[in-house]
């Protein structure tokens, strides 16, 4: 029987310190990697968990520290400065999803040719970001990620198949920007499929969701068939990419 390996692997940006969680099982020699990228709560236990479900079906998973030195907020208001503190300086944003990249793709657990990335909430809109610049990506998945651009790719700019996780009930993510998102991959020519879940709301895949939403006064809540249902659909892409 296969064991886990699992420990913080420290990378850095521009003298930034990032506390990633990297897990993988220890059969021998370079499997496919994926990137993992949190909520706007920071790298907490549901990413660890996450990632740990990525180490068992093989893959080296590395779950990245968007906010440096392993910062986590406890409640709305400091999840929101933590994550607005990124979305306000895509340039640092870029830049800590490339130096995390690096961190997996350098490492002797993961072949750096066959790298995915997923992301959920904040972590969606970074994967779909990575994907959009065209970063080395064979696929990208967004689970209740925001749609939103912060930059338009080119035609055959996105190397990345995509695959974004929708909650049909996501008051979170205006259906504005969902129009505009397929608008955008359409004119990219980008290989993405688009899957909504009917009654599933913005948290879908996260089991804390229900009680946050109802504790903050959030539109969150937990789905357990669109949970299980977009985990499949991921589990087909890599399978047919990596």
């Amino acid at each position: 029987m296969m064991g886990k390996i699992s420990e913080t692997l420290n990378y850095s940006t521009d003298g930034q310190t990032h506390k990633g969680y990297l897990a993988f099982d220890d059969e021998a020699g370079p499997r496919p990697g994926v990137i993992v990228i949190h909520e706007w709560w920071g790298l907490d236990d549901y990413i660890r968990e996450r990632t740990d479900m990525l180490a068992e079906l093989g893959y080296a998973a590395l779950a990245l520290d968007m906010y440096g030195d392993g910062k986590t907020g406890k409640d709305p208001d400091e999840a929101g400065a933590l994550m607005n503190g990124v979305l306000g300086d895509m340039e640092i944003g870029t830049a800590r999803l490339k130096s995390g990249y690096q961190a997996l793709a350098g490492h002797s657990a993961a072949d750096a040719g066959r790298i995915a990335a997923v992301g959920y909430c904040f972590g969606g809109a970074m994967v779909l970001h990575m994907a959009r610049i065209g970063m080395p990506l064979k696929a990208v998945v967004s689970f209740h990620g925001a749609l939103g651009s912060f930059h338009t790719p080119k035609p055959g700019e996105v190397k990345s198949s995509i695959l974004v996780c929708h909650g049909a009930a996501d008051s979170l993510v205006p259906d504005d920007d969902v129009a505009a998102f397929k608008a955008e991959m359409e004119v990219a020519q980008a290989d993405f499929n688009f899957e909504a879940y009917e009654g599933a709301l913005h948290g879908f895949s996260n089991k804390e969701a229900t009680a946050r939403g109802e504790a903050y006064g959030l539109p969150l809540g937990y789905d357990e068939k669109a949970d299980a249902q977009s985990w499949a659909s991921m589990r087909t892409l890599f399978d047919a990419v990596l």
